[in-house]
């Protein structure tokens, strides 16, 4: 099972908001996920992007890959570097 890690589109028409979920890549953009693991709001001032890094970096390593949207997001808010910093800790 291909696992990728997208934006799922909620909200109103003209006034969106996503939540980032996990899912099968072959379902549906708004259809069944395995989990929730935060949210971007493009729309508010400033943009809102909240994540779990944990739960991320968690699904990463068992092979989620990321869509280049959340992929770019992710490099802009250093989830990515979450990670690095929890291996260095141990």
């Amino acid at each position: 099972m291909a696992v990728k890690i997208r934006l799922r589109r909620m909200g109103a028409k003209k006034s969106p908001f996503y939540r980032v979920v996990v899912a099968d890549s072959r379902s549906p953009r708004d259809g069944k996920f395995i989990e929730e693991i935060g949210y971007y709001n493009p729309v508010s001032e400033p943009k809102t992007f909240k994540i779990d890094n944990e739960k991320a970096n968690a699904w990463i390593a068992k092979g989620a890959k990321p869509t280049d949207v959340i992929d770019k997001l992710f490099k802009e808010h250093n989830v990515y570097e979450a990670k690095e910093v929890e291996a260095t800790e141990e």
